[in-house]
């Protein structure tokens, strides 16, 4: 034992024994800095996650994906001035010396490589480890003399040298490949199980409640993976995750999504629920696959928003109480149009949570479910099986329902059942993509909607958008220009000499002049005049005109009127409304 012990001490440095102090790590820190491979910042993250997580720093390196397997372990080599041996060094066969289980040579990463007269070579994970050696000399009654290796490639030969014979032969080339694949993939799962990616990923998540946000972006490029949030629509720049955790930063998302991390080549979609900061949150999960790696989108549905009243939402009285009086029709169809993001389905979830589901019998069909509702009957739609919005209303309507719920008219032949729907009696509500509320009309003409069906049903539409909320710490009021009054039409909403607010920017808003979004709404009701219009087949400009003349203020006059208010300001009623070409 003496020898071996004498053999291993003259290899290994005092500073890197079983008491392994922080200057010697610090010494093998400090050759990976030379080497290029790692900056003296992220040396001092990893020694002090090192004394936080304990284990030895080549580990930590590896796992915070500061420094791949193969520099950490070259390194050791270096530092304890030990050979460095590489898989094509290995063996075909294993040496089987007395004693040594493969329980204990897995669990502490050892590979024997070859039995000479009174000595044992062996590759290790971590040759410093006094009481490996000290086992493996008592165990096999042999001196051991130790090399450097790298762990995964240790851990896979034991895996193929150990494994019984019979499943090692016969499968050929496409198990060895398959085999790859799979240590590729456990290797991603343990990566993204340990400490410091859990406590990253958790912290990603967890700046949503600070940010306000409602997206997650985790792109992947040649730098990094990059994190952004979208805080009031408008994407904001986070860090970026170095490129050797990016990929256990996303695998430990589709963990949490329970979703298959094998799989990087196809778009994946999930779920998460967990609670942050004391707040239950819902993420929504899509994966798919980029250049660079997996980007990933996580939509937060933060349960305590979204129980909104219409009222809260930034509609105008005269707009509130047009909307009311449709949602208490009977039958017809209501939409509610505006691009993606826009807050269509929050209006409607307002809508039908303002609707009596007790005495109604209340039923949606979505893609997907974003707030689950009391009372209500929520189907999430599954193309696969083909359980598609079509075949799911066609079910609905042997469900004797009152109120249905679509979550989006996508084609002609959704459209017809709502119409047929509307026609038996039922109230539909539904989204449409369309810029203005008029255009929603010639839009059900394009699916093949007849003109007759859609004046005999539609009620009414609205159109929204969301705007930013000017940050109430910072807005500075200024007195517009009386050209500016006159080209952007704010007079007819702003008594004279007063004041309009703009966007300043302090430490509350992050700099942005901005906090929070309200709505910005259109209400067409289709009357008298707008039915003949329809029938008549006139375009989008001309539908838009007539509802003006019948009261109706455009989305644009709506944002004059929170302009002159004060709630936000020109320029963003300006960036939001600027699509209104659309015919």
């Amino acid at each position: 034992m003496a020898d071996s012990n004498t053999h291993h001490h003259s290899l290994v440095e005092p500073a890197l024994s079983a008491e392994a102090t922080v200057t010697g790590w610090h010494a093998y820190g400090n050759l990976l800095v030379d080497a290029g491979k790692l900056s003296e910042r992220d040396l001092d993250r990893a020694m002090a996650a090192q004394r936080e997580m304990g284990g030895t720093l080549d580990r930590v390196l590896v796992s915070l994906g500061l420094v791949s397997e193969v520099d950490a372990a070259r390194a050791l080599a270096e530092h304890l001035r030990q050979p460095f041996v590489t898989a094509d060094a290995y063996p075909e066969m294993l040496p089987e010396p007395e004693g040594l289980l493969p329980e204990f040579l897995r669990a502490h990463h050892v590979l024997p490589v070859r039995v000479s007269d009174d000595q044992l070579e062996v590759v290790m994970a971590a040759p410093h480890d006094e009481f490996v050696l000290k086992a493996l000399h008592l165990t096999s009654g042999l001196k051991v003399r130790a090399a450097v290796g790298i762990p995964s490639e240790i851990d896979k030969a034991l895996a193929r040298l150990l494994e019984e014979p019979s499943t090692a032969e016969g499968d050929g080339e496409g198990s060895e490949l398959e085999g790859d694949a799979g240590d590729f993939v456990e290797h991603l799962r343990d990566l993204a199980s340990e400490a410091p990616v859990i406590r990253l990923v958790n912290t990603i998540i967890g700046r949503v409640i600070e940010l306000r946000a409602s997206d997650i972006h985790l792109e992947p490029f040649d730098d990094g993976l990059h994190v952004r949030y979208r805080v009031d629509g408008v994407l904001l720049p986070e860090e970026v995750v170095p490129p050797r955790q990016g990929a256990a930063v996303s695998s430990r998302v589709k963990l949490l999504a329970h979703l298959d991390i094998a799989e990087r080549r196809l778009p994946q979609d999930g779920r998460i629920k967990t609670r942050v900061k004391g707040r239950e949150l819902d993420l929504r999960v899509s994966t798919v696959p980029t250049v660079h790696g997996e980007s990933v989108v996580m939509r937060v549905l933060d349960r305590a928003s979204v129980r909104f009243s219409l009222e809260d939402m930034g509609f105008e009285k005269d707009t509130l109480a047009r909307f009311n009086a449709l949602l208490a029709r009977p039958h017809g169809i209501l939409l509610v149009t505006g691009p993606t993001g826009s807050g269509k389905t929050t209006t409607l979830y307002a809508g039908l949570s303002k609707l009596d589901s007790t005495t109604q019998k209340i039923i949606t069909v979505e893609d997907p479910v974003e707030y689950q509702l009391e009372g209500i009957n929520q189907i999430q739609v599954h193309a696969q099986i083909n359980l598609t919005f079509a075949n799911a209303l066609r079910s609905i309507l042997r469900q004797d329902p009152d109120i249905i719920m679509i979550g989006e008219m996508r084609d002609g032949e959704t459209a017809q059942i709502a119409v047929q729907s509307s026609l038996t009696g039922h109230l539909v509500l539904s989204t449409l993509h369309t810029n203005t509320a008029a255009s929603a009309v010639v839009r059900m003409q394009d699916m093949g909607v007849e003109r007759y069906l859609i004046t005999s049903t539609l009620n009414g539409v609205l159109s929204q958008r969301l705007v930013r909320k000017l940050c109430p710490h910072c807005k500075t009021p200024v007195q517009p220009a009386p050209e500016l009054i006159q080209s952007s039409g704010i007079g007819k909403f702003l008594a004279a000499g007063a004041s309009i607010f703009e966007a300043k920017g302090c430490e509350k808003c992050r700099g942005t002049g901005y906090q929070g979004r309200t709505g910005i709404h259109e209400m067409l009701v289709v009357d008298e005049p707008m039915r003949s219009a329809i029938l008549q087949g006139l375009d989008a400009g001309a539908l838009q005109a007539i509802a003006v003349t019948s009261g109706m203020h455009t989305l644009y006059d709506d944002g004059l009127r929170k302009v002159a208010a004060g709630v936000t300001s020109l320029d963003e009623v300006l960036r939001v409304t600027q699509d209104q070409s659309d015919a």
